[in-house]
């Protein structure tokens, strides 16, 4: 136990240090050097960055190498630099693009900038250092971009704790916050199953008179089908339909709720047929499944009585590697069916959870 103390002590003095410096400078030890290739048709900053072969290398000597050859390095090269980095999930180095910019006073940050670099303390160090980094930040600088990126790496941990305090230090503040917020905290409670505490943060939003966007009616929607509330699902399509906002792309999903919602409750019709058009559907978009795309579909299947195709799109969940299986969403479903007295339905879930090695927690 005194080891593990010791070596916990370390880790955090080791990480706070990171957070005092740059994490990289022109002193760097060779192993951290760039190691780039140079071609004649492509060199330039970016190419270079995108060379090296290992996060340990260091893109800050490679912008000091690059800057020491004459060129010059704007604000903006370094943003899509930093934003194409992130896509290629190449983290580490993004972080030392942004520590550049901090550390060069002719560079203005933006309040996206501040946001970002939260986000990526997060992935680099771990929330503890974002955190740090957020709570150190001048007042002008945690805005609602800055204040949405903590409370965004809080809810993609589940820290549903720390994600409530930092939101009610949001409602207590004078920021304007748009949409983005209110789903990342729904977001949140979908993934822990505290389903039933989406609505709160719906009327939330409608008192600060926020515009919902498609996510945050689709977040609001998953969570009353989570609890086999049709009724309001049909309330809030309506809404959606009177809604200023709505657009072809609202009215698709709007059309494709109907369909789930037809399908969930004329389940003596055996409409199969309908389920089926709507996973090819789904399946055929370039937009990434999410967790509530495979428990829309598993649960109109299961209410309708076919478990082979349950089975089917549950095994596709697990075998992407692109959307995270959600144990959580399928516990959420379990309790839903359990409340609406459907105990058949839920225990045909519940073996085949075991069936597949996942053990709900469910009893």
């Amino acid at each position: 136990m005194a080891s593990r103390s010791l070596f916990l002590s370390l880790r955090r003095r080791s990480s706070q240090r990171c957070m005092s410096r740059p994490l990289s400078s022109g002193s760097v030890s060779t192993e951290y050097t760039d190691d780039y290739i140079k071609n004649s048709e492509t060199d330039d900053l970016r190419s270079r960055i995108f060379q090296l072969r290992l996060p340990k290398r260091s893109a800050t000597t490679v912008i000091e190498k690059w800057v020491g050859e004459g060129n010059r390095v704007s604000i903006s090269d370094l943003r899509q630099i930093s934003k194409d980095l992130r896509k290629s999930q190449r983290f580490k180095h993004a972080l030392e693009l942004s520590e550049w910019m901090v550390s060069h006073e002719e560079y203005k940050l933006s309040d996206t900038d501040y946001a970002v670099r939260i986000d990526l303390m997060t992935k680099v160090f771990g929330i503890d250092a974002a955190e740090r980094y957020f709570e150190d930040l001048p007042l002008t600088a945690k805005t609602s971009e800055t204040y949405t990126a903590l409370l965004h790496s809080y809810a993609a941990a589940k820290l549903t704790e720390k994600a409530e305090e930092l939101y009610g230090r949001i409602k207590g503040s004078n920021l304007s916050f748009s949409a983005l917020l209110y789903n990342e905290i729904m977001t949140l409670y979908m993934s822990v199953g505290q389903v039933e505490k989406v609505s709160s943060v719906v009327e939330e939003l409608k008192r600060q008179k926020v515009e919902p966007d498609i996510f945050t009616y689709n977040l609001w929607i998953s969570s009353c089908a989570a609890a086999l509330n049709i009724d309001q699902v049909k309330r809030i399509l309506n809404e959606m339909r009177c809604d200023s906002g709505c657009n072809d792309d609202w009215q698709r999903y709007i059309n494709l709720v109907n369909i789930y919602v037809t399908a969930s409750r004329l389940t003596s019709l055996g409409n199969k047929d309908k389920i089926d058009q709507i996973w090819k559907s789904l399946r055929m978009t370039k937009q990434k499944m999410t967790s509530r795309n495979y428990i829309c579909i598993l649960s109109s299947y299961l209410i309708l009585g076919h478990m082979k195709e349950v089975g089917e799109v549950f095994n596709q969940w697990k075998q992407l590697t692109t959307t995270e299986f959600d144990i959580s969403a399928c516990n959420s479903v379990l309790s839903a069916f359990e409340d609406a007295g459907l105990t058949e339905k839920a225990n045909d879930l519940h073996m085949l959870l075991i069936s597949r090695n996942c053990s709900p927690t469910n009893k």
